[in-house]
């Protein structure tokens, strides 16, 4: 691997503030985002993803003016996602500041929304955002609502699919393993990883620095976490020092 490991922390936004909890329930405040994403980019993250948790299943639009008062703090790429379903959503958010935009419920319910946006904008700022847990009988399928629906597909042809269709990356979050800081699904990221040849973002179960080297090793382009972070268990430096001691570059 020769492009460096980005490291990236993760605003899950409600109402204008930080939250954090396990699996997406008992949601805890974890601070205001502008000067939590001011504080990640002073510590030296290679990016900033910002979703609005409660967008898509609230059914509204994404806080627009919390997104441009973070972009202004920040002078690295930041994604922003919650409540996409439109080329016109996309235009908004990167008008208003995102330099990449997250999409999950509205590429599920129209797929051909990621090749409208693709087309428009170019793939570089589409990050396809797949939630994925296991069903009963093992299999990984998508989610949405927060992992708290099925949209009745079948995890790794999802993602699959959107690549083909023009998405840029891949934002592969594991809702079994959201919060709980037992480490990341390795082997959802490497079942992805052999049906992808995008950048994957692992997402979901971070809690040691050894959980982010294993996540690369099962082929992760970047790693993404929330909770170490915002409650200063482990600094963006932790991380990186943990990657170039385990032999990958990082920035």
């Amino acid at each position: 691997m020769s492009v460096a490991v980005r490291v990236i922390p993760c605003l899950d936004v409600d109402a204008g503030r930080v939250v954090k909890g396990v699996n997406f329930a008992h949601l805890r405040d974890a601070g205001d985002p502008v000067e939590l994403a001011a504080r990640y980019d002073a510590q030296g993250a290679d990016e900033l993803t910002f979703l609005d948790v409660t967008a898509s299943s609230a059914d509204r639009e994404t806080t627009y003016d919390v997104v441009g008062r973070t972009a202004e703090q920040v002078f690295i790429p930041l994604t922003v996602g919650g409540g996409v379903r439109t080329v016109e959503d996309v235009d908004r958010l990167l008008r208003a500041g995102a330099d990449k935009v997250g999409i999950n419920t509205g590429a599920i319910a129209r797929p051909q929304v990621i090749a409208e946006i693709a087309d428009r904008f170019g793939a570089q700022v589409l990050v396809l955002s797949a939630d994925v847990r296991r069903d009963e009988r093992g299999n990984y399928e998508v989610t949405t609502h927060g992992g708290t629906r099925s949209a009745g597909l079948e995890a790794i042809e999802w993602c699959s699919r959107a690549a083909k269709l023009g998405a840029g990356e891949i934002l592969l979050n594991s809702m079994d393993a959201d919060g709980t800081k037992s480490g990341f699904d390795v082997e959802l990221i490497r079942a992805v990883r052999a049906h992808v040849s995008i950048p994957i973002i692992a997402s979901g179960g971070a809690g040691s620095v050894a959980d982010f080297v294993a996540a690369v090793e099962a082929g992760a382009d970047a790693v993404l976490a929330a909770s170490v972070f915002h409650f200063g268990e482990l600094t963006i430096a932790d991380v990186k020092d943990g990657l170039r001691a385990a032999g990958y570059p990082v920035r």
